[in-house]
């Protein structure tokens, strides 16, 4: 028997431009490949249609964003998108060692300091490929966005992850880390503490430095030394850029596709966000074969057998496959929609073409943000 059609709340769109104007912040989030780059740009350029300063910042290592609004390339500084709409729209793409860098300078207690660690191999290597790493810069720059006052909305394209906290849990990370035994026994040597411990941990380097060279050892421990006195500031930086994540004006929307693998793991999202008390505040789906029948896929079957071997038979066969295929990916739907519910349930259609200009996101909008007349970008 064929799902029924999931039936969407009230004025759902409606609710969904609401989350611009009424947040200063909007994180889209859920797993690779579901459009959550082209949902972040359309969210964008739909601030800008409502005349608000927006800018999106794109995490997106395939430079989409930047060619479907036109311009040769984005760098880590918010470049302006030139367009017919009373707002302003601005766009940059997260470069994880550039923040990183400024974050180092904005924290040194001096020039050479800074010097030491940026000139550092250690640093140089950890500093774009560390695990967590491009997470909490892409959080760093979210912050360092919402406090530079320029933008009335920043809207976030998360980095492609399985694990839907991490860009989350970064900052705890980080503060971990420097709670962690390990860093702590790594700066004895700079801090005075007893001949005990810097006799434990030369014995700790000695082993490591087996495994992984002497060189890359001492690159290390001239990182951490060059790092000392730091750690507050990084403290204190990561839980502000926690606190902002969390506050009432950040809105989360989950986007997926209506595979049954994709809503799983989009499922799971949901849920985990769920137990770190953020609601979903936006379910959107991409790429939903359209339903063109009320019927039943049998019995469009049936009308296609009784058409058999005509032009109409075949078009009744090809009813009914999609049908099918709409049927199927609404029931994969029903429990995620459920589960985010309150939330509105936003359906974007299969598109002529892919999206790679103004254009191409303003047919996007017109399914999120739906208006009398066309959307022009």
């Amino acid at each position: 028997m064929s799902a029924a059609p999931l039936h969407l709340r009230e004025q759902p769109r409606a609710d969904l431009r609401a989350l611009l104007t009424g947040n200063e912040i909007v994180v889209c989030t859920g797993s690779g490949g579901v459009g959550k780059t082209t949902t972040a740009a359309v969210m964008a350029l739909e601030a800008a249609h409502l005349g608000l300063r927006a800018c999106v910042v794109t995490i997106d290592p395939a430079r989409r964003l930047a060619n479907a609004m036109g311009l040769e390339g984005l760098t880590n500084t918010p470049t302006q998108v030139s367009g017919p709409w009373p707002g302003e729209l601005w766009a940059l793409m997260l470069d994880t060692k550039s923040t990183f860098d400024a974050l180092v300078l904005k924290h040194a207690e001096s020039p050479e300091q800074a010097e030491n660690i940026l000139n550092n191999r250690f640093y140089r290597n950890i500093s774009g490929a560390l695990s967590g790493t491009q997470e909490y810069m892409a959080m760093e720059k979210l912050y360092e966005l919402h406090e530079d006052g320029r933008f009335e909305l920043i809207v976030v394209d998360t980095p492609p992850t399985r694990n839907a906290l991490d860009f989350l849990e970064a900052p705890r990370r980080l503060t971990r880390f420097l709670d962690h035994r390990l860093y702590r026994v790594l700066m004895a040597p700079t801090r005075g503490i007893v001949k005990a411990v810097n006799v434990a941990a030369q014995a700790f380097l000695r082993t490591v430095s087996k495994v992984v060279g002497g060189e890359v050892v001492r690159d290390a421990i001239t990182f951490f030394q060059a790092f000392d006195g730091m750690e507050k500031g990084f403290r204190d930086r990561a839980a502000r850029v926690l606190e902002l994540l969390t506050h009432e004006e950040t809105a989360f929307v989950l986007v997926t596709a209506p595979r049954a693998d994709v809503v799983v793991e989009a499922t799971f999202f949901a849920e985990k966000l769920g137990e770190a008390g953020i609601p979903v505040r936006a379910l959107i789906v991409n790429r939903m074969h359209p339903r063109f029948s009320d019927a039943s896929p049998e019995a469009l079957r049936e009308r296609a057998r009784t058409w058999e071997g005509t032009a109409l038979g075949g078009l009744y066969d090809n009813l009914a496959d999609f049908t099918t295929v709409a049927a199927r990916e609404e029931a994969h739907l029903a429990g995620l929609a459920e589960r985010v519910a309150p939330a509105p349930v936003v359906r974007v259609p299969f598109l002529r073409s892919d999206v790679h200009d103004l254009d191409g996101l303003a047919e996007v909008a017109r399914h999120l943000f739906p208006r009398e007349g066309r959307l022009r970008a």
